[in-house]
């Protein structure tokens, strides 16, 4: 029997016996649920700042409306860039792009420079679902640069960074299996 095994896409054999979590993970059902509840925020925020956020926005005070816009830009700019993480890993689960292209496009993604915080002076005055929103997207955010980490490494680049003298490979699959399950693996 060979230690190598099959790309399920083309069958071939990939040189190891590796298993991939993170291909795995994409073509889960967690993903999935992932995937349907990082749209469902897009489309609910959407909706929202179309709707009850542009009633909600004349009731603030001056200083809350502009935190009020500054944030609502944040927040769309946060989306877009989650739901293009989301699509681009969707994509190369469903065969319809390679690594190759996947790690060209997300070059163009930047989750590690969006603010990541609901506190300051002005908040406690903005609508609660508006926060509430933020706060959603936020923790999506924090998910998806977990995952995104452990997929391709700090530097977003590489499809599975070789092991580093001194991090346990075991510690890090542990990781990313905790990160898609969403739930602390014990150690």
């Amino acid at each position: 029997m060979s230690s190598k095994k099959k790309d399920p896409k083309n069958h071939k054999s990939t040189g190891n016996n590796t298993i991939n979590l993170a291909e795995r993970f994409a073509r889960s059902g967690k993903f999935k649920a992932m995937f349907r509840d990082g749209m469902a925020l897009v489309e609910e925020t959407a909706t929202y700042l179309d709707g009850q956020g542009r009633t909600a926005v004349k009731d603030l005070n001056r200083p809350s409306s502009m935190l009020y816009g500054s944030e609502s830009m944040r927040l769309t700019t946060r989306l877009m860039q989650l739901a293009s993480w989301l699509l681009l890993q969707r994509a190369v689960s469903d065969g319809e792009m390679t690594r190759e292209q996947l790690l060209e496009e997300k070059k163009k993604i930047r989750l590690e420079t969006l603010p990541k915080s609901i506190h300051g002076p002005g908040w406690d005055d903005l609508p609660s679902h508006f926060v509430e929103l933020v706060a959603r997207s936020i923790a999506l955010q924090n998910r998806i640069l977990v995952l995104d980490n452990e997929i391709y490494g700090e530097d977003g680049t590489v499809e599975s960074a070789p092991a580093s003298p001194g991090i346990n490979p075991v510690n890090q699959q542990l990781n990313l299996l905790s990160t898609a399950l969403g739930a602390k693996i014990k150690r």
